[in-house]
């Protein structure tokens, strides 16, 4: 392919919104020919919405039209839950290819997301069609698709971290997940106390714990792996800082393996992987190391006293976790190299 692509983003006023258009700016196939707002009726540039992106872009966001997406080959959806539902299936229709970075169709199920999001699917026919975006466990089937379920931010530290072992069934379905994310996690127009700075500053506290929506995300794609549903018990946390997520996930062995034997595993899986790494023995991950970038780190441990699995996994919960992803799934959708526009160092100190 040698002509630019024409993509669009509706939603881009957003953290995410804004982390995409970041890595787009830069990519080289890519033409950002519209970027659209739904919250508003009026128009605001880019660099008002995100200072960062002064002097880079002169692109407007502008209200929605229908018009504008006249041309556009691949349609990125940075919009609330329950919004990209009604949106995808039109885009669809005019023959748009739509990365969603919503949850509107990471469930196969529509009852499922109901459930777990608590208003009707208004598109259930869409959810068979959509492929759950993660290229580390479904490259091919992104390849061949015109609707892309983005994953959650949590989902991605901890499939990524578990896969190897839980496709080969040498662990257990009993699973504990102790993760930590930045704030931008929550979105940048969330107007609560508790997301204030001078509640955050010096505070670290766990939400949603037993009840968070991104568990039954998990165990959707945890499932075919273990060929059982597992029992997973997530908790999260909200840490003083602005993005990054570290997942340690505690598990057990079905057979005594060696940590070379586990290291090995890992090297057979991601050792071509161009987005994970594997640390070195007694290197662990940081979110520090992974800020701003499209990589995700892993190491393990084994508990000397209890025989405990422990595997950490870090990514930027906005790159990573969100925009980076969706566009290594545009990548490998509109046939290019997956590592186009994410080869990024990250932000030290």
């Amino acid at each position: 392919m040698s002509e630019r692509i024409k993509v669009a983003v509706i939603g881009a006023t957003g953290y995410t919104g804004g982390e995409l258009v970041r890595l787009l700016l830069h990519h080289p196939m890519v033409d950002i020919t519209a970027v659209l707002r739904l919250s508003s009726e009026e128009s605001l540039s880019l660099e008002q919405a995100h200072p960062h992106l002064t002097g880079l872009t002169s692109l407007q966001c502008v209200p929605y039209q229908p018009d504008h997406l006249k041309g556009v080959q691949v349609t990125f959806l940075c919009v609330p839950n329950g919004v990209a539902m009604d949106i995808a299936r039109s885009l669809l229709e005019q023959g748009i290819k739509v990365v969603d970075l919503s949850a509107d169709f990471r469930f196969h199920e529509p009852e499922v997301y109901e459930r777990v999001y608590r208003q009707p699917h208004r598109s259930p026919e869409l959810l068979r069609k959509a492929v759950y975006g993660l290229p580390e466990l479904h490259r091919n089937e992104i390849a061949n698709a015109s609707l892309i379920a983005n994953p959650g931010c949590y989902p991605i530290s901890v499939l990524i971290a578990l896969a190897p072992l839980a496709k080969r069934r040498l662990i257990g379905p009993d699973i504990i997940v102790d993760s930590k994310s930045g704030v931008s996690g929550a979105g940048r127009s969330r107007l609560e106390v508790g997301y204030l700075f001078t509640e955050l500053f010096g505070d670290f506290r766990a939400y949603n714990p037993g009840n968070h929506r991104h568990t039954p995300e998990m165990i959707q794609e945890l499932t075919p792996l273990f060929q059982q549903t597992p029992k997973l018990t997530f908790t999260p946390h909200l840490i003083p800082i602005s993005r990054g997520i570290l997942s340690t996930i505690y598990c057990h062995l079905n057979e005594p393996l060696t940590e070379d034997e586990i290291r090995n595993l890992y090297q057979t899986d991601y050792g071509d992987e161009p987005f994970v790494h594997l640390l070195p023995p007694g290197q662990l991950p940081r979110v520090k190391a992974i800020a701003g970038t499209n990589f995700c780190h892993i190491s393990f441990a084994r508990d000397r006293f209890s025989e405990t699995l422990i595997i950490l996994s870090a990514l930027d919960n906005l790159t990573k976790g969100a925009a980076g992803n969706a566009i290594q799934c545009f990548n490998l959708l509109m046939g290019l190299d997956e590592r186009m526009g994410l080869l990024l160092p990250g932000l030290m100190p």
